[in-house]
């Protein structure tokens, strides 16, 4: 599937991919269109349907995408070899941060699509996205030994409220315009270290 995509220059991909991150990010599915993607990548919209028979094959196939290059990205940090679950968080902020060097409206889409209700792509949406909303079948959840943290916690719990501030946070960042990279690290290691305090023995 989209072999055509693939045996484009890289630079191109990546103009697509942008202007799809991008136009999708601000809008709405249904509010998001061909055209505009196309203006954003620099080519034309038969050409974008060259590549991607319709709107709804192009958004599937850009929120795969933001999948598999975040568990690549998070992959080539080690985070999750990482025993220390606040150390394993922050390699994957900076994994996260790397990525939005190269794809800044990324993040942006993935979290919006999270919420998308048209009915034309939540069903699709609900496969790719459901996983990673279970703690049960999460397989990045990390080990957390009891042993380190203060009595009568429930991990689990601490964790899942962890991951959402975390989530709020960058949820909060990106709605305020272009991103300080550099703050965004400065800030959540802050936040890693009141965590620690809150929850280490």
């Amino acid at each position: 599937m989209n072999e055509k995509f693939y045996n484009l220059p890289e630079e191109k991909q990546n103009r697509i991919l942008n202007a799809g991150f991008r136009v999708f990010a601000n809008n709405s599915y249904r509010k998001s269109p061909m055209n505009e993607i196309a203006l954003e990548a620099g080519i034309s919209k038969s050409l974008l349907f060259f590549y991607f028979r319709n709107k709804k094959e192009l958004y599937l196939f850009l929120l795969k995408t933001a999948e598999e290059l975040t568990r690549s990205y998070l992959s080539g940090t080690g985070c999750y070899q990482e025993e220390d679950v606040f150390e394993m968080m922050y390699q994957g902020l900076l994994a996260k941060t790397e990525m939005m060097k190269k794809y800044p409206d990324m993040s942006a889409f993935a979290l919006r699509a999270y919420y998308e209700e048209d009915e034309e792509v939540r069903g699709e949406l609900i496969k790719i996205i459901e996983p990673y909303t279970k703690l049960s079948t999460n397989t990045s959840l990390p080990k957390l030994d009891p042993c380190i943290f203060k009595d009568g916690l429930d991990l689990k719990m601490m964790y899942q409220d962890i991951y959402l501030a975390s989530e709020g946070y960058m949820y909060q960042m990106q709605h305020r315009g272009p991103i300080d990279i550099d703050r965004v690290i400065r800030d959540y290691r802050e936040l890693i270290d009141f965590w620690k305090k809150q929850y280490l023995k």
